[in-house]
């Protein structure tokens, strides 16, 4: 039998982690495609305790005031 060498090794080991990243990607692509397809369109919208938290409730109910006086 053959005795092998340590750079075959070594070059099958990095084609092995090659493959294995471009798996990886793979998949994590298939991923966000399946993700964005079930999920909206991608809007994102905020709702009225979020923009409170942000503090653009206030500021609305004191433009709204100042129209009304």
């Amino acid at each position: 039998m053959a005795r092998k060498s340590r750079t075959a090794v070594l070059k099958r080991q990095r084609e092995a982690k090659k493959a294995e990243k471009a798996a990886m990607k793979r998949e994590k692509r298939v991923e966000r495609e399946t993700s964005r397809s079930e999920g909206s369109d991608g809007d994102q919208v905020a709702s009225a305790d979020d923009l409170a938290g942000y503090g653009f409730g206030e500021a609305e109910e004191a433009d709204e005031e100042s129209e009304t006086a």
